[in-house]
């Protein structure tokens, strides 16, 4: 982790802030606008950037839930309705883009997920489905890697490999390198015997409170749970670049995200894990016209977190591109790792799952957050967590009131209906799993049927008001949308097996949870969200409709446009 010195902390501070706005969103400069009264926005002058005509638009604002057409000036829409009436707007110089009758939603909006790009770009992929490919990835770097330094492969899943992955296996790759092959959930890691040897780790090394070294038959298997891994970044020897190489990898791996986000239809993307360098890589990305997506900055790095409380910067500082966002914690494990904390063990063990957070921890971190204007979001997957976490916020919220503050329990994933009464009662905003169901649905055997149908719960939270919105957690889930509304849809997993349909979402309610709702957990839903004249344009145009093909085919929809603020960022136009 690099370092940095408060004075360059006021620096980030200075280009978040310069110029931008601080605190609570101005209202809506205009509301969406009836059919065959397509007036233009307050405060528009001139002809329109762009007309899109002739169109299915779901446009996720209930004064208007559908129309046909639009109209974009300076990256706004300024206004909605029939393909007639926003047609007589444009000029012979405007540009108009005939639909021909595909579907346009708002732009999608991922509530949840860690953007770098970095380990895409330059880490060795592990996401492989037998453990000879894992060895043969491993080896592979080994050989092109001095001796005594890490060999770290990413997005390792173990319920899609051929067989269980041991750390014997990793030591068939390779036993001059300590070797760790993380799993894409970012709970556990997977090392081998040269690493345990340099970490001090022996079958005989008790679990510490917050974390686990599995075995089997009293033996270290290899797999090492949550706060457990720290040791290991203590030890051996890494890869290191200059500051201007960690800057310019950072700042490839933002761009490479955010094509990838704009090739899937999404347009805003809240940073859960936010760190010195993305902030950097954001900023450098902007600079050089490489950002296309806008970013919400949930931040998890003590020091970025000590450098914004130190410059009097908190939740709502920046732009409609770049915004800081809540301060992040983790209180227990992961839902696709198996090691959330719950009030009930895992199918046929005594395994409760993990915590990696206290009460008291809770008390002290949210009380400290809350008090300096954050919005606050911990991760807390298992029912035990979300209800120490609830309890944090009701204390924090009963100090220092603030019925509008929107603190968020991440993932939320194992609820029961007082927990919902609670997160209603304190405006607290759940941001559940979406693409889960759909993509890891091997797991879900191991919690049954009982907890299933409380889990990743959009039906619930939807039914007792909540403005539940999507997040895919990426890389632990994949961050398409359109695999996530077909997964909330039908609540039924790659191979066809359906977990919990009590839970189960209409079309409409999934764009909901895809867009305007996503706006609102970043209290931006004024702004964005929704194709309403005076927010921005951000939209999506799909050559088929949600709504008409068999709804185990939505994730097969080919995203045809990606539009943010007014202009296509995919497919890329020609500079």
């Amino acid at each position: 982790m690099a370092k940095y010195t408060r004075g360059e902390f006021l620096g980030f501070g200075a280009a978040l802030a310069g110029g931008f706005m601080l605190g609570r969103l101005p209202p809506a400069t205009a509301s969406a606008l009836a059919p065959g009264l397509p007036q233009p926005a307050a405060g528009t002058i001139g002809d329109p950037d762009l007309v899109v005509v002739n169109g299915r638009v779901y446009t996720s604002d209930p004064a208007l839930p559908r129309a046909e057409a639009f109209a974009v000036k300076n990256g706004r829409f300024v206004a909605v309705g029939s393909t007639s009436d926003v047609r007589n707007l444009a000029s012979s110089r405007t540009p108009v883009i005939d639909a021909q009758r595909m579907a346009i939603t708002p732009g999608f909006i991922d509530a949840h997920c860690h953007p770098s790009g970095v380990q895409e770009l330059y880490g060795v992929n592990t996401n492989l489905r037998t453990v000879r490919e894992i060895q043969a990835a491993i080896k592979k770097k080994a050989d092109a890697t001095p001796g005594g330094f890490w060999v770290s492969g990413f997005m390792f899943d173990d319920t899609k490999l051929d067989r269980p992955l041991t750390r014997k296996d990793l030591d068939e790759a390779t036993t001059e390198h300590p070797v760790s092959v993380a799993h894409r959930g970012g709970h556990t890691t997977f090392y081998n015997s040269k690493a345990f040897e340099l970490a001090g780790i022996t079958k005989d090394t008790p679990d510490p409170p917050d974390g686990r070294f599995f075995r089997d038959n009293g033996e270290l298997n290899g797999r090492v749970a949550e706060n457990a891994r720290g040791v290991f970044n203590r030890v051996g020897k890494r890869e290191t670049f200059t500051p201007d190489e960690r800057r310019n990898r950072a700042r490839n791996g933002m761009r490479y995200m955010s094509e990838l986000f704009n090739a899937a239809g999404l347009t805003s993307v809240h940073n859960a894990g936010t760190s010195p360098e993305h902030i950097l890589a954001y900023e450098d990305c902007r600079k050089n016209g490489e950002l296309t997506h806008r970013a919400y900055m949930m931040i998890r790095s003590t020091e970025a977190y000590n450098g914004l409380k130190a410059a009097n910067i908190y939740t709502g500082f920046g732009d409609e591109w770049i915004r800081v966002g809540g301060i992040k914690f983790v209180a227990d494990g992961s839902a696709s790792e198996r090691t959330m904390r719950m009030s009930t063990p895992y199918v046929g063990t005594t395994d409760y799952g993990i915590l990696t957070m206290t009460q008291e921890q809770l008390y002290e971190a949210i009380d400290d957050a809350h008090s300096h204007h954050f919005q606050v979001g911990v991760h807390a997957n298992g029912d035990v967590t979300i209800d120490m976490v609830l309890k944090a916020y009701e204390r924090a919220l009963q100090k220092w009131p603030d019925p509008n503050r929107r603190h968020r329990i991440e993932h939320c994933t194992l609820v029961n209906p007082d927990l919902i009464r609670r997160l209603k009662a304190n405006g607290v905003i759940p941001t559940p799993f979406w693409t889960y169901v759909y993509y890891h649905g091997e797991k879900w055997k191991e919690y049954g049927d009982e907890k299933i149908a409380w889990m990743f719960a959009h039906r619930s939270f939807l039914d007792a008001g909540i403005p539940v919105p999507g997040a895919s957690d990426y890389t632990p889930g994949p961050f398409e949308p359109l695999m996530a509304i077909q997964s909330m849809v039908t609540r039924t997993d790659y191979k066809g097996r359906v977990w919990g349909p009590n839970q189960k979402v209409t079309v409409d309610e999934a764009l909901t949870i895809a867009t305007i709702n996503g706006a609102h957990a970043s209290s931006e839903e004024r702004i964005k969200g929704s194709i309403t004249a005076g927010k921005l344009a951000d939209f999506v145009m799909l050559e088929q409709d949600p709504h008409d093909v068999g709804p185990d085919s939505i994730m097969k929809i080919k995203v045809n446009r990606t539009v943010v603020g007014g202009k296509t960022v995919y497919p890329k136009q020609n500079s």
